[in-house]
């Protein structure tokens, strides 16, 4: 298998700051466009009258275009490098991201988001491969802990600084194409140290969501819970009779268990040699603090105490599924293998979202968090039984 050029990640058990600052830093800045982005997008249209289903079939434009760049990424890579693919990304989403500004009609919104978020989600692929590829295997966890961490923290910054630019003239749109510019830097820097893919991938593209299961279903659960939760979380808790400022800091602190969590879940996951043990226990314990959701709907103080953990959980199954990936793959095939993860990822951010609102829709408000327990249970319960499956067969 082809290696970085920075040596073989097996024989080195250094981190290569040079090479993760690269890949960290710039995919952070592509994590505060998106997430200055999203509410920016939403409410200028908003503002012209766009109803809420046509907003939504938009925004639904994401997760396509993910499912479609996923696929076509490592092709480049291999094709062009990977810093310049990278490059040539960071060019297109900026100049997508200012496109949406000079495009009055609504039609127009949809190539520039498949745009934006294709060329985001090849900047996602190559950096997380990159950060693999660089990082010493004992020490694979703690790295993609702080990756995480960082990352959470630019989709943080994203809103705060929506609230303080505004939605009015092109000041915003600016903002966020210079934020994902700045992201070419430390790429451009450290292009020489990026991983060189000298071989095409074995496999077709489908046979890598298969090739290692256990890292590619959690981050399909992790997406579609993410991105459902997210999305229908505030409904759930006013119609449990919270406010919606309550709701809204329900939020915030499963936010701050994403972010908290990170690290300690990597440095725990670099102390196993098999991943799927601690990927299943994070999703049994997801599992049970889902069931425990509606019996928590008296207490804000409970609940918030349930999501600090219960969001560790769910962001701890992207980290230690990325980790083990990185643990069982090398070269162009790793490259592959993270396509085919952040491709599960949009699949389930596209599922999560229609079986939690259906599971509302047909069984009242606690559908929510038995739709949410569902995508755990069904996890843990696979997992639990390829873990049997591979001790007996040992």
């Amino acid at each position: 298998m082809s290696q970085p050029r920075n040596g073989t990640p097996g024989d080195v058990e250094e981190i290569h700051w040079p090479s993760l600052v690269a890949a960290i830093s710039s995919i952070s800045a592509v994590g505060i466009a998106i997430g200055l982005g999203l509410p920016l997008l939403s409410i200028i249209l908003e503002k012209r009258g766009v109803p809420s289903t046509l907003i939504g079939l938009n925004t639904a434009m994401a997760g396509i275009a993910a499912m479609v760049a996923a696929p076509i990424t490592t092709k480049l890579a291999h094709k062009f490098g990977v810093a310049p693919t990278m490059l040539w990304a960071v060019v297109l989403s900026a100049l997508s991201a200012v496109g949406f500004f000079y495009a009055e009609q609504f039609w127009m919104w949809f190539p520039l988001r498949f745009a934006f978020h294709g060329a985001t989600t090849t900047l996602f692929i190559l950096s997380e491969f990159w950060i693999n590829a660089a990082s010493p295997p004992s020490k694979r966890g703690f790295v993609l802990g702080i990756y995480a961490t960082v990352l959470s923290l630019g989709f943080a910054a994203g809103p705060l600084l929506f609230s303080i630019v505004g939605s009015e003239g092109i000041i915003p749109f600016g903002v966020g194409a210079c934020a994902i510019l700045l992201a070419a830097v430390p790429i451009f820097i450290a292009r020489h140290e990026s991983p060189v893919l000298e071989e095409k991938p074995e496999l077709h593209f489908m046979r890598y969501i298969f090739l290692v299961p256990s890292a590619t279903a959690a981050v399909f659960i992790f997406g579609a819970v993410e991105a459902g939760g997210l999305a229908l979380f505030p409904i759930y808790a006013v119609r449990a009779s919270f406010t919606e400022s309550q709701a809204a800091l329900l939020l915030t602190v499963m936010g701050i268990g994403n972010m908290i969590f990170q690290i300690p879940v990597g440095l725990l996951s670099d102390r196993m040699k098999d991943k799927r043990p601690l990927l299943a226990g994070m999703a049994f314990m997801g599992l049970i603090g889902s069931l425990m959701l509606p019996l928590l709907s008296h207490s804000w103080a409970l609940m918030a105490a349930v999501l600090l953990f219960w969001g560790g959980c769910v962001a701890g199954l992207y980290t230690v599924g990325l980790s083990h990936l990185g643990s069982r793959l090398t070269g162009s095939d790793l490259a592959a293998a993270n396509a085919a993860f952040v491709f599960c990822y949009a699949v389930g951010t596209v599922a999560g979202p229609q079986v939690i609102g259906a599971a509302i829709d047909v069984a009242g408000n606690n559908g929510f968090a038995w739709a949410i327990a569902a995508f755990f249970g069904l996890y843990a319960l696979l997992s639990a039984v390829r873990l049997l499956f591979i001790r007996k067969r040992a």
